[in-house]
């Protein structure tokens, strides 16, 4: 495999730069010296936010992007293997890295690397220990799944000591990181369309906690079911969170203000139970901040500095983000798209100030509606009111016979209403006419939704 060489910087072009992700990366290879450049089907704001930092961006992927002095390409999972600039570099014989091997080359740039794997929350928890690590001022390299308003976007240069970053699963890409500390939040099915079952992904978090070194630590969900057998294989140290007393770190005496925000005790097995007040809603929140404090622990925070964090940590765009207030109608975006992460959302909801929770919800892939739909119908009807939109492919083509209105008809199977709408613009156009004062709506769902939210402006009548 193609190695970069810090010492011997050359020019790196990216195919799908516009990603989260792949913005990020390309981001700190320009800071250690690096020529970038890269290309995207569509412009957009990280591929404008990037052309601003000198990093040419080309618009649509074709061959000819493919330029004389090019070293080496970084490309994603999305990308096919017909695509016209993937095939220009072969033909070239240029060295390819995937991003996840890219990555896992950055993270061994570091003295310290952190990398948050699970299922669900890795976002949030990445987040919450990078607000710990900057709050303790240890200048943290950051790469988060999502925008975190602090940093102003999804990546923070800072220093060659500490690198904190999401592990995604899907794909085994995280097999190729090297973190020195690592965290498991959860393990759950999804992304059935690379995965056989719940056993293979179990397999795959196995081989993800048996990469922490000796010297490392891996901070575990003790919550998983036999969690204890995915440390197996695992050399390093462990500790564990989760609501059982018996873990390392749990949390007691949890309650929540008028907002859903939850206070708890934050009990130590070793050590004094320390007083959290999260500003953010939900009981998966409270174990959230649980790994990111653990986490923050083995690198040697003062809990002071890692409590005061958390309870600042506001959140990350599309996690329970509230968009507008008005006329009475309170509207939240959220990226949940398991059945798990809505239930999580909805129960975070109960807590919140609302006469009805009203769900606009975008299933994300046919291949994850179709395998977990009763889990779907059943997280869905926690709301009163369930709406839907179409499904979004991503980068799916077979709809495996399943649509919105397939997820609609086994909702209402549970004797629930719900409807299904054949595009977001009618879906607006019914929200902005039936939401009422008092009405908690949610647009919820990994796909492009999320749009509609600031477009909707209610009067109180």
């Amino acid at each position: 495999m193609y190695q970069i060489d810090p010492g011997h910087p050359v020019h790196i072009h990216f195919i799908g730069i516009g990603g989260v992700s792949m913005s990020g990366l390309a981001r700190i290879l320009q800071s250690r010296g690096f020529s970038v450049s890269g290309s995207d089907r569509d412009a957009s704001e990280a591929t404008q936010a990037l052309e601003a930092r000198g990093i040419p961006v080309a618009i649509g992927q074709r061959a000819e992007n493919i330029r004389p002095g090019i070293d080496a390409v970084v490309y994603t999972a999305a990308i096919h293997p017909d695509n016209p600039e993937l095939a220009a570099a072969r033909e070239a014989g240029l060295p390819l890295l995937t991003r996840a091997q890219l990555l896992g080359q950055i993270m061994r740039l570091y003295g310290c690397s952190a990398a948050v794997a699970g299922t669900h929350g890795k976002t949030t928890t990445t987040s919450m220990l990078s607000e710990i690590l900057l709050a303790a001022d240890l200048d943290p390299t950051l790469s988060v799944g999502g925008v975190l308003p602090s940093i102003g976007g999804n990546v923070r240069v800072g220093g060659d000591r500490y690198f904190v970053a999401e592990a995604c699963e899907y794909t085994n890409s995280f097999l190729e990181m090297f973190p020195d500390v690592a965290i498991i939040l959860n393990v759950d099915a999804d992304h059935l369309d690379f995965f056989k079952d719940l056993d293979d992904i179990r397999r795959s978090f196995a081989r993800f906690a048996s990469l922490v070194p000796a010297e490392g630590t891996l901070v575990i969900n003790k919550e998983i079911p036999d969690w204890q057998a995915l440390t197996e294989g695992a050399v390093c140290r462990i500790v564990t969170f989760g609501q059982d007393p018996e873990a390392d770190y749990y949390p007691s005496e949890i309650r929540f203000d008028d907002l859903g925000h939850p206070a708890f005790l934050l009990n130590r097995k070793q050590g004094q139970a320390q007083p959290i007040a999260l500003s953010v809603p939900g009981i998966h929140n409270v174990l959230n901040a649980c790994a990111a404090i653990a986490a923050a622990d083995v690198l040697g925070v003062d809990p002071a500095v890692s409590a005061a964090a958390a309870s600042a940590y506001r959140g990350t765009d599309r996690r329970f983000q509230i968009i507008s207030q008005e006329g009475g109608v309170t509207v939240v975006d959220d990226y949940a798209h398991h059945p798990t992460e809505i239930a999580a959302t909805l129960r975070a909801a109960r807590e919140f100030p609302h006469t009805r929770i009203v769900c606009a919800f975008q299933p994300h892939t046919y291949s994850r509606t179709k395998a977990l739909l009763p889990e779907f119908a059943e997280a869905l009807s926690m709301a009163d009111e369930v709406f839907l939109a179409p499904v979004y492919a991503a980068r799916e083509t077979d709809t495996l016979g399943v649509s919105s209105e397939t997820l609609a008809g086994e909702i209402r199977g549970k004797g629930h209403a719900c409807t299904a709408f054949p595009d977001l613009e009618s879906l607006r156009e019914y929200l902005q006419k039936n939401c009422r004062k008092g009405d908690l709506l949610i647009t919820m769902g990994a796909g492009n939704i999320g749009k509609i939210a600031p477009e909707l402006h209610f009067t109180e009548v």
